[in-house]
């Protein structure tokens, strides 16, 4: 069976400050060299402070602010984690509704460790099942979601995965998912 490619696909990555270094690099390298054209997306133009766990690490160059991003530009979304990278776009409405657009839109989104907070924030987490950090498990369950404790998820176009450790089959099943394209299912 042929790999999944990701040519003239563009997806929008979205991240703050605190950010999940590996959770951002890895990810985003795994959609370019399946042919993807990415694009960093956060509340204001500049960079994001990437951490290792608690500890500074790179800064990320922005690619596009909020304010000049549309969802239906992209064909996918990408959300890292890192404690304080959600919590903080979370608290941003024009981040929490370009992440519920691509769910209106049934469009394909992949979010690792914490970064389904996003998904809690833009009430799309109801009746779906995914996975996440361990600690986000009663906010999702409070959302209406259905928490698993599982590598990576898969549930009609989006995809989730608890940690770092989880990266190999986190990319693996985001790049299957972004290469379907559309999820009925999703909206």
């Amino acid at each position: 069976m042929a790999e999944p490619t990701l040519k003239g696909k563009r997806i929008a990555i979205i991240a703050a400050d605190m950010v999940e270094q590996v959770e951002l690099v890895e990810p985003r390298k795994a959609l370019e060299e399946a042919g993807a054209e990415t694009e960093l997306i956060s509340m204001k133009p500049g960079t994001v402070q990437g951490f290792d766990h608690f500890d500074k690490a790179d800064t990320h160059k922005v690619d596009r602010p909020i304010t000049d991003a549309n969802a239906a530009d992209y064909d996918g979304l990408m959300i890292p984690g890192g404690v304080g990278n959600p919590d903080l776009m979370r608290g941003d409405e024009r981040m929490v509704a370009f992440t519920g657009a691509f769910f209106e839109q049934g469009k394909p989104v992949a979010a690792i460790c914490h970064g389904p907070w996003m998904l809690v924030e833009a009430g799309v987490a109801r009746g779906r099942k995914l996975t996440s950090w361990p600690t986000l498990e009663t906010d999702i369950r409070n959302a209406g979601g259905s928490w698993v404790d599982r590598q990576v998820v898969v549930d009609s176009g989006l995809v989730t995965s608890r940690k770092p450790d989880d990266i190999p089959a986190f990319n693996e099943k985001m790049i299957e998912e972004f290469a379907e394209g559309i999820h009925d299912g999703q909206r």
